[in-house]
């Protein structure tokens, strides 16, 4: 164990002699922690500080944005004056998202429509 290690495993046990961490929110839970064993070792304190102030990544920003336009569009008729606008972000994330690896497969919704014509066959 390092010095530092042995020094926060030193105050913890002190605050836990002393009560300071009785009470607390959560106390008796089981802690809620995050599959990131896909983030590099060096980058998950960053990462976690970023997602725990509401941050994404930008190619799930992307994402987010992606999907939104996209139920929006559906929403909206086409001879709409802002319809072309939100087509034309729409096609610029898309090739974007492209552009970083990611499929844009869930923005085509023709997955959905082939479980349920597959369901209305087996009927």
């Amino acid at each position: 164990m390092s010095l530092l290690d042995q020094l926060a495993e030193q105050h913890i046990l002190a605050a836990l002699r002393e009560g300071e961490l009785d009470n607390l929110p959560g106390a008796g839970q089981p802690l809620q922690l995050d599959d990131d064993s896909h983030v590099p070792p060096e980058l998950r304190a960053g990462y976690r500080l970023l997602k725990n102030s509401g941050y994404l990544p930008a190619e799930l920003e992307m994402r987010r944005e992606a999907v939104e336009l996209d139920q929006l569009l559906r929403g909206i008729d086409q001879q709409d004056e802002c319809y072309a606008h939100h087509l034309s972000r729409l096609r610029m994330l898309e090739l974007r998202l492209t552009q970083a690896g990611m499929s844009t497969d869930f923005l085509r919704g023709g997955y959905g429509a082939k479980i349920t014509q597959r369901f209305s066959e087996e009927k």
